[in-house]
Protein backbone atom coordinates (compact mmCIF):
# COMPACT_ATOMS: atom_id res chain seq x y z
CA UNK A 1 0.00 0.00 0.00
CA UNK A 2 1.16 3.57 -0.61
CA UNK A 3 1.59 6.16 2.12
CA UNK A 4 -1.65 8.00 1.31
CA UNK A 5 -3.63 4.77 1.60
CA UNK A 6 -1.95 3.94 4.91
CA UNK A 7 -2.86 7.38 6.23
CA UNK A 8 -6.49 6.97 5.17
CA UNK A 9 -6.72 3.56 6.84
CA UNK A 10 -5.29 4.95 10.08
CA UNK A 11 -7.48 8.06 9.97
CA UNK A 12 -10.66 5.95 9.81
CA UNK A 13 -9.48 3.36 12.40
CA UNK A 14 -9.44 0.59 9.80
CA UNK A 15 -7.17 -2.47 10.13
CA UNK A 16 -4.08 -2.98 8.00
CA UNK A 17 -4.65 -6.11 5.89
CA UNK A 18 -3.39 -7.52 2.62
CA UNK A 19 0.36 -7.50 3.28
CA UNK A 20 0.85 -11.14 2.21
CA UNK A 21 -0.13 -11.42 -1.47
CA UNK A 22 -0.30 -15.22 -1.18
CA UNK A 23 -2.99 -15.03 1.50
CA UNK A 24 -6.67 -14.09 1.10
CA UNK A 25 -7.81 -11.97 4.02
CA UNK A 26 -11.44 -12.17 5.15
CA UNK A 27 -12.68 -8.91 6.63
CA UNK A 28 -16.08 -8.75 8.32
CA UNK A 29 -17.96 -5.44 8.14
CA UNK A 30 -20.60 -5.20 10.85
CA UNK A 31 -22.90 -2.47 9.63
CA UNK A 32 -25.64 -0.84 11.67
CA UNK A 33 -26.82 2.31 13.35
CA UNK A 34 -25.78 0.94 16.78
CA UNK A 35 -28.21 3.24 18.57
CA UNK A 36 -27.21 1.75 20.97
CA UNK A 37 -25.00 -1.25 20.26
CA UNK A 38 -26.11 -4.36 22.19
CA UNK A 39 -25.07 -7.91 22.97
CA UNK A 40 -26.96 -9.27 19.96
CA UNK A 41 -24.63 -7.34 17.64
CA UNK A 42 -21.59 -8.63 19.50
CA UNK A 43 -22.71 -12.27 19.51
CA UNK A 44 -23.62 -12.12 15.80
CA UNK A 45 -20.19 -10.73 14.94
CA UNK A 46 -18.43 -13.33 17.08
CA UNK A 47 -20.36 -16.15 15.44
CA UNK A 48 -19.60 -14.80 11.96
CA UNK A 49 -15.93 -14.56 12.95
CA UNK A 50 -15.90 -18.22 14.02
CA UNK A 51 -18.17 -19.76 11.37
CA UNK A 52 -16.71 -17.93 8.38
CA UNK A 53 -13.06 -17.88 9.45
CA UNK A 54 -12.80 -14.11 9.40
CA UNK A 55 -9.53 -12.36 10.20
CA UNK A 56 -11.22 -9.40 11.87
CA UNK A 57 -14.64 -7.80 12.24
CA UNK A 58 -14.92 -4.02 11.84
CA UNK A 59 -17.93 -2.45 13.53
CA UNK A 60 -18.92 0.51 11.38
CA UNK A 61 -21.62 2.81 12.81
CA UNK A 62 -23.73 4.25 10.00
CA UNK A 63 -22.99 7.90 9.29
CA UNK A 64 -26.15 9.54 7.97
CA UNK A 65 -28.11 6.42 6.95
CA UNK A 66 -30.43 6.75 3.98
CA UNK A 67 -33.11 4.57 5.58
CA UNK A 68 -33.38 6.76 8.70
CA UNK A 69 -33.69 10.22 7.18
CA UNK A 70 -37.11 10.70 8.80
CA UNK A 71 -36.08 9.34 12.21
CA UNK A 72 -34.23 10.75 15.18
CA UNK A 73 -30.75 9.22 15.39
CA UNK A 74 -28.22 9.73 18.19
CA UNK A 75 -25.10 11.62 17.11
CA UNK A 76 -22.41 9.70 15.25
CA UNK A 77 -19.85 10.57 17.94
CA UNK A 78 -21.98 9.03 20.69
CA UNK A 79 -22.74 5.91 18.64
CA UNK A 80 -19.07 5.51 17.73
CA UNK A 81 -18.01 5.95 21.37
CA UNK A 82 -20.48 3.28 22.54
CA UNK A 83 -19.32 0.93 19.77
CA UNK A 84 -15.68 1.50 20.72
CA UNK A 85 -16.42 0.74 24.38
CA UNK A 86 -18.40 -2.40 23.53
CA UNK A 87 -15.72 -3.89 21.28
CA UNK A 88 -12.54 -2.83 23.07
CA UNK A 89 -11.98 -6.07 24.99
CA UNK A 90 -12.20 -8.36 21.94
CA UNK A 91 -8.89 -8.66 20.03
CA UNK A 92 -10.57 -9.49 16.71
CA UNK A 93 -13.12 -6.65 16.89
CA UNK A 94 -12.42 -3.05 16.00
CA UNK A 95 -14.58 0.06 15.62
CA UNK A 96 -14.20 2.42 12.67
CA UNK A 97 -15.14 6.03 11.94
CA UNK A 98 -15.31 5.26 8.22
CA UNK A 99 -18.97 6.19 7.79
CA UNK A 100 -19.57 8.74 10.53
CA UNK A 101 -16.76 10.97 9.21
CA UNK A 102 -18.18 11.05 5.66
CA UNK A 103 -20.33 13.97 4.56
CA UNK A 104 -23.82 13.52 3.18
CA UNK A 105 -26.12 10.50 3.19
CA UNK A 106 -24.22 7.23 3.57
CA UNK A 107 -24.98 4.24 1.35
CA UNK A 108 -23.65 0.70 1.72
CA UNK A 109 -22.59 0.52 -1.93
CA UNK A 110 -20.49 3.68 -1.55
CA UNK A 111 -18.85 2.28 1.58
CA UNK A 112 -17.94 -0.98 -0.16
CA UNK A 113 -16.56 0.81 -3.22
CA UNK A 114 -14.39 3.04 -1.04
CA UNK A 115 -13.14 0.05 0.97
CA UNK A 116 -12.20 -1.78 -2.22
CA UNK A 117 -10.22 1.29 -3.22
CA UNK A 118 -8.26 1.21 0.03
CA UNK A 119 -7.44 -2.50 0.14
CA UNK A 120 -5.66 -4.81 -2.31
CA UNK A 121 -7.51 -7.53 -4.22
CA UNK A 122 -6.58 -10.25 -1.70
CA UNK A 123 -8.95 -8.75 0.91
CA UNK A 124 -12.50 -10.16 0.72
CA UNK A 125 -15.38 -8.34 2.40
CA UNK A 126 -18.17 -9.99 4.39
CA UNK A 127 -21.02 -7.57 5.10
CA UNK A 128 -22.88 -8.67 8.24
CA UNK A 129 -26.45 -7.47 8.73
CA UNK A 130 -29.83 -8.67 9.97
CA UNK A 131 -31.83 -11.22 8.00
CA UNK A 132 -34.73 -8.75 7.82
CA UNK A 133 -32.48 -6.31 5.94
CA UNK A 134 -31.47 -9.00 3.44
CA UNK A 135 -34.97 -9.04 1.97
CA UNK A 136 -34.73 -5.27 1.41
CA UNK A 137 -31.18 -5.15 0.13
CA UNK A 138 -32.24 -5.81 -3.47
CA UNK A 139 -33.93 -2.39 -3.40
CA UNK A 140 -30.95 -0.52 -1.95
CA UNK A 141 -29.06 2.00 -4.03
CA UNK A 142 -26.65 0.24 -6.45
CA UNK A 143 -27.67 -3.19 -5.17
CA UNK A 144 -25.77 -4.82 -8.02
CA UNK A 145 -22.53 -3.31 -6.73
CA UNK A 146 -23.26 -4.62 -3.23
CA UNK A 147 -23.71 -8.11 -4.69
CA UNK A 148 -20.45 -7.78 -6.61
CA UNK A 149 -18.33 -6.29 -3.85
CA UNK A 150 -19.24 -8.31 -0.74
CA UNK A 151 -20.37 -11.66 0.55
CA UNK A 152 -23.51 -11.05 2.63
CA UNK A 153 -23.97 -12.55 6.08
CA UNK A 154 -27.57 -12.54 7.33
CA UNK A 155 -27.83 -12.94 11.10
CA UNK A 156 -31.17 -14.23 12.29
CA UNK A 157 -32.77 -15.20 15.57
CA UNK A 158 -33.96 -18.81 16.15
CA UNK A 159 -37.32 -19.54 14.56
CA UNK A 160 -37.18 -16.59 12.17
CA UNK A 161 -38.88 -17.45 8.87
CA UNK A 162 -36.26 -17.03 6.16
CA UNK A 163 -38.47 -18.20 3.30
CA UNK A 164 -39.41 -14.69 2.14
CA UNK A 165 -35.82 -13.41 2.28
CA UNK A 166 -34.57 -16.45 0.35
CA UNK A 167 -37.24 -15.98 -2.34
CA UNK A 168 -36.36 -12.31 -2.76
CA UNK A 169 -32.64 -13.02 -3.03
CA UNK A 170 -33.10 -15.95 -5.41
CA UNK A 171 -35.50 -13.94 -7.58
CA UNK A 172 -33.21 -10.94 -7.76
CA UNK A 173 -31.50 -9.90 -10.98
CA UNK A 174 -28.23 -9.74 -9.04
CA UNK A 175 -25.96 -12.59 -8.01
CA UNK A 176 -26.00 -12.21 -4.21
CA UNK A 177 -23.83 -14.60 -2.20
CA UNK A 178 -25.54 -14.98 1.21
CA UNK A 179 -24.72 -17.00 4.32
CA UNK A 180 -27.47 -17.28 6.95
CA UNK A 181 -26.45 -17.48 10.62
CA UNK A 182 -28.82 -18.33 13.45
CA UNK A 183 -27.88 -16.24 16.49
CA UNK A 184 -29.82 -16.78 19.75
CA UNK A 185 -29.03 -13.33 21.19
CA UNK A 186 -30.66 -11.52 18.26
CA UNK A 187 -33.96 -11.42 20.13
CA UNK A 188 -32.46 -8.17 21.51
CA UNK A 189 -32.97 -4.96 19.52
CA UNK A 190 -31.72 -1.39 19.81
CA UNK A 191 -35.33 -0.17 19.73
CA UNK A 192 -36.10 -2.30 22.79
CA UNK A 193 -33.10 -0.87 24.62
CA UNK A 194 -34.10 2.72 23.88
CA UNK A 195 -37.63 2.05 25.12
CA UNK A 196 -36.34 0.34 28.26
CA UNK A 197 -34.03 3.28 28.97
CA UNK A 198 -36.88 5.76 28.56
CA UNK A 199 -38.98 3.73 31.03
CA UNK A 200 -36.15 3.50 33.54
CA UNK A 201 -35.80 -0.26 33.12
CA UNK A 202 -32.52 -2.12 33.46
CA UNK A 203 -30.24 -2.62 30.45
CA UNK A 204 -27.95 -5.01 32.30
CA UNK A 205 -27.01 -8.17 30.34
CA UNK A 206 -28.47 -6.61 27.18
CA UNK A 207 -25.47 -4.40 26.39
CA UNK A 208 -22.00 -4.16 27.96
CA UNK A 209 -21.74 -2.32 31.28
CA UNK A 210 -19.38 0.21 29.67
CA UNK A 211 -22.15 1.17 27.23
CA UNK A 212 -24.70 1.47 30.04
CA UNK A 213 -22.30 3.78 31.87
CA UNK A 214 -21.87 5.93 28.75
CA UNK A 215 -25.65 6.18 28.23
CA UNK A 216 -26.10 7.28 31.86
CA UNK A 217 -23.20 9.75 31.81
CA UNK A 218 -24.33 11.44 28.60
CA UNK A 219 -28.07 11.29 29.26
CA UNK A 220 -28.90 9.46 26.03
CA UNK A 221 -32.47 8.25 25.33
CA UNK A 222 -33.83 10.54 28.09
CA UNK A 223 -31.96 8.26 30.44
CA UNK A 224 -31.18 11.08 32.87
CA UNK A 225 -34.73 11.02 34.18
CA UNK A 226 -35.36 7.39 33.39
CA UNK A 227 -32.55 5.95 35.47
CA UNK A 228 -33.60 8.12 38.40
CA UNK A 229 -37.00 6.44 38.47
CA UNK A 230 -35.85 3.14 40.04
CA UNK A 231 -33.78 5.09 42.60
CA UNK A 232 -36.77 7.24 43.47
CA UNK A 233 -38.93 4.13 43.85
CA UNK A 234 -36.34 2.60 46.16
CA UNK A 235 -36.19 5.74 48.29
CA UNK A 236 -39.99 5.83 48.47
CA UNK A 237 -40.06 2.22 49.66
CA UNK A 238 -37.45 3.00 52.33
CA UNK A 239 -39.44 6.02 53.52
CA UNK A 240 -42.63 3.95 53.60
CA UNK A 241 -40.91 1.25 55.63
CA UNK A 242 -39.59 3.91 58.00
CA UNK A 243 -43.10 5.40 58.41
CA UNK A 244 -44.49 1.96 59.14
CA UNK A 245 -41.86 1.45 61.84
CA UNK A 246 -42.78 4.77 63.40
Amino acid sequence: MDTATDRAIEMFDLPHLGQDPAHTYRLGIMGGTFDPIHNGHLVAAEQAYDDLGLDLVVFMPAGNPAFKQDKRVTSGEDRYAMTLLATSDNPHFTASRFEIDRDGVTYTADTLRLLHGLYPDNVAFFFITGADAIADIVTWRDAGDIARLAHLVAATRPGYDLSYARRVIEGSAYDFDVTYLEVPALAISSTDLRERAELGQSLRYLTPDSVIGYIRKHGLYDVGDAFQAPMQRDRAKMELTSDERD
